[in-house]
């Protein structure tokens, strides 16, 4: 094998080769001013010249580079050479004998498909750090060369062990990071979901598949008492440990406020502050809203969040747009509550980014795409769940983390309906206000059947939230019962705002003892503010199992 005429083929030789035709000079143009060879020996301290790099031995260059070169050629890529740095990392190859037998090396690493495609196709081909069997990374270039009509390979193998290596270490770490995250992340969300007695509930949390995906959604469900129940889905920007921390902290928070029973607006805003002293660098898109059974709707506020879909028992999807407040974090901004309808047989879904947005899609139709699925999804709060993920596409490597909550709020019929009533009693105030509430509460859940104790009970709760209705609040006033399949519920609302605290009476004091009653006999009470003025004191009882 000639090596001097293949060099001729390699890329940048006959560049090389014709820049130095260019620059010669011909006898012809040999005249005036030209100095004689003797003379310009005598005028010049240039070195001589070097060889040029066609006068070169090739085989005596390629054994003393360092990089592994094999040269193949023909259909079954016939061995035709290896260098001495190629014959020490793989051993001694036999001239003449195709590759698959003479380079098992290269069969094993998948490299002679690439071989085929180099020699048909004429145009160099390159693969990146490629793990040899002798245990070492190599990145091979593939490069044509052609003598007559016969097509050849020249295989150039680089050592790049110490770059995957320190790659690999680098993805293991960003592996652990990742790993940690989402061990925070999960430790930070509910792990078993509150129940509440008028609602069906599923969630689901699906950390992003890339390295550093995992970010700050995070959902909740509370109980509030009284039969309210607040939900809230939210999504920390950022990725990383941070920002589950973040999240962490503001799951913490909403749970803190969500105890004062305040409107979902005041929560947010008090949230709005503690997000700027957490980090005033990270801001937070959230969804605060309130379920209350007796009105048949969500009351929300959401912080730059995305809308609160609600399908009805028709199949029909509302969207929640309005209205929105910006993110959490921004500060200066003050946020307000509205309501869509929760009527029984609704479904409702909160959701974050990760569930609607796409590199390649506008925002609005990635929510029009899980508005049609949802007006088709029927079954339990999982099942919809689980449909409405799938039909997003979300896979394991999905690039963004995402959270759903899905609520119902189920029709009931038949027996069923016999454990969820109603009753409410306007108060008009006066002498005979207080009788008249105790008969009815005695009255209704005689009708309820329910145990002569828990009745007792019950009248006496009652009694003793209407008499300080009656001394301590103002028009109008409303007693209302309310039962479900594991509690009874006693509320009286008027117009005072003042709300009400347990305190202890003295022997001498001739009130004060209400709420002390109140909060001996039952199992839960608390007050809240209404919206409009007025306040709500309640209470519950846990009906016995069976």
């Amino acid at each position: 094998m000639n090596f001097t005429r293949w060099s001729a083929r390699l890329p940048g030789t006959q560049r090389r080769a014709a820049a130095r035709t260019d620059h010669e000079v011909t006898p012809d143009r040999l005249g005036e001013g030209s100095v004689p060879a003797a003379r310009a020996e005598q005028l010049t301290d240039e070195a001589p010249p070097v060889p040029a790099v066609d006068e070169l031995p090739v085989r005596e260059v390629l054994d003393r580079v360092p990089a592994l070169v094999a040269l193949v050629h023909g259909p079954d890529h016939r061995l035709a050479y290896v260098n001495d740095a190629y014959v020490t990392a793989f051993g001694l190859r036999d001239p003449g004998a195709p590759a698959r037998e003479a380079l098992p090396e290269l069969d094993e690493i998948g490299l002679l498909p690439l071989l085929d495609q180099v020699l048909r196709s004429g145009k160099p081909r390159t693969v990146k750090s490629r793990k040899a069997p002798d245990g070492r990374s190599y990145t091979f270039t593939c490069t044509p060369v052609t003598e007559g009509d016969t097509g050849g390979v020249l295989v150039f193998a680089t050592d790049v062990t110490d770059h995957a290596e320190a790659a690999e270490r680098l993805r293991a770490s960003e592996r652990r990071q990742r790993e940690t995250a989402v061990t925070l992340q999960r430790s930070l969300l509910p792990q078993v979901l509150e129940e509440p007695d008028d609602l069906r509930i599923a969630a689901t949390y699906q950390p992003g598949g890339t390295e550093a995906a995992v970010g700050g959604d995070w959902y909740d469900v509370i109980t509030l008492g009284g039969g309210r129940t607040a939900l809230v889905i939210g999504d920390v920007m950022g990725r990383g440990v941070r920002a589950a921390a973040v999240m962490g902290q503001l799951r913490t928070a909403v749970r803190a406020y969500a105890r004062l029973d305040l409107p979902p607006h005041e929560v947010l805003q008090l949230l709005d502050g503690l997000a700027t002293e957490i980090d005033a660098n990270q801001i937070a898109t959230c969804v605060y809203a309130i379920h209350d059974p007796n009105e048949g709707k969500l009351v929300y506020a959401s912080a730059g969040h995305l809308p609160i879909l609600v399908r009805d028992e028709s199949g029909t999807v509302l969207r929640a747009d309005e209205p929105t407040g910006p993110p959490l974090g921004t500060g200066g901004w003050m946020h307000t509550s509205g309501s869509i309808p929760l009527t029984p047989g609704s479904t409702a879904v909160l959701y974050t980014d990760g569930l609607v947005e796409r590199r390649n899609e506008d925002l609005d139709e990635g929510i029009e795409a899980l508005q049609r699925a949802l007006s088709g999804a029927t079954g339990t709060p999982q099942v919809v769940c689980d449909r409405l993920v799938r039909s997003a596409g979300v896979t394991a490597d999905h690039d963004d983390d995402v959270a759903v909550l899905v609520l119902q709020h189920p029709a009931r019929t038949g027996p069923d309906s016999d454990l969820f009533r109603n009753a409410a009693l306007e108060l008009l105030g006066g002498i005979e206000a207080a009788p008249r509430a105790r008969a009815f509460a005695s009255g209704v859940l005689t009708s309820w059947r329910f145990p002569a104790e828990l009745h007792d009970l019950g009248v006496l709760a009652a009694s003793e939230l209407v008499a300080n209705s009656l001394q301590h609040g103002t028009p109008p006033m409303r007693l209302r019962l309310r039962r479900t399949d594991r509690r009874l519920i006693i509320e009286v609302t008027d117009g005072d705002d003042h709300l009400p605290r347990r305190r202890r009476a003295e022997p001498g004091d001739e009130s004060g003892r209400g709420i002390a009653i109140v909060a001996t006999i039952a199992s839960n009470w608390g007050s809240r503010r209404t919206p409009g003025g007025g306040k709500a004191v309640w209470c519950e009882f846990v009906l016995p199992k069976g």
